[in-house]
């Protein structure tokens, strides 16, 4: 029992930690110091070392569980579909919607690097390369080289993320969207299907904020 109560108050310090650096980035306080980021988490800086070896580490956790929970997510949002290219699509269209309903879910994106988004093996991009490779063997998606059609996608959304953070007056739904058609034209869709692909209708995420995709798996 005593055991079981050191292991509960371990995670609740990591989960403090992560979430306080979370935080961080999606301020874009990257060069917060590690005291910063443990007062804002209420733990100890001795409890900061007992589950990372350096901020960087915290940031690169908080990055990774940030886009493991909207990847676990959009897996909920997606069962039933049998289509690889329709999870793709409606995937890259909800990730672009709940970047604009809460921003600091884009924030935390944007402000990690492009680099970690496409390589990381948790989140999204084993998600998006799961669904690209399928699309591959079923011959809907015309790709040669699967990692360079990920990294294109990958790109593709940190771009998307900053353009409807720095301009909030642009219409997010059609932004999206019309990014969403370049995308399934590059992967070799036609445009014709990719115009109906991205007309049609979505989940309701209207009350999805960056809080509550971060708890749907916890």
């Amino acid at each position: 029992m005593a055991v079981d109560r050191l292991e509960r108050r371990k995670a609740r310090t990591r989960a403090a930690l992560v979430s306080a650096a979370q935080t961080f980035l999606a301020e874009g306080r990257l060069t917060a110091p590690i005291l910063e980021i443990t007062q804002a988490a209420d733990v100890g800086m001795g409890s900061f070392y007992n589950h990372f070896s350096s901020k960087e580490e915290l940031f690169e956790a908080a990055v990774d569980e940030a886009l493991e929970a909207l990847g676990a997510y959009l897996d909920t949002l997606t069962v039933g579909m049998a289509d690889p290219v329709e999870k793709f699509t409606q995937s890259f269209r909800l990730t672009g919607r709940l970047f604009r309903a809460d921003p600091s879910l884009s924030r935390v994106f944007v402000n990690s690097a492009a680099a970690q988004a496409i390589t990381t093996e948790r989140g999204l991009a084993p998600r998006s390369l799961r669904d690209i490779e399928e699309a591959v063997r079923s011959g809907r998606f015309d790709v040669e080289d699967t990692e360079l059609a990920l990294a294109l996608v990958a790109g593709t959304l940190v771009a998307l993320g900053r353009v409807l953070l720095d301009r909030p007056e642009r219409n997010a739904d059609e932004a999206v969207d019309r990014t969403a058609m370049r995308v399934l034209r590059a992967l070799g869709v036609s445009t014709d299907e990719a115009a109906e692909l991205v007309a049609r209708p979505l989940p309701d995420t209207d009350r999805v904020s960056a809080a509550t995709v971060l708890t749907a798996t916890s």
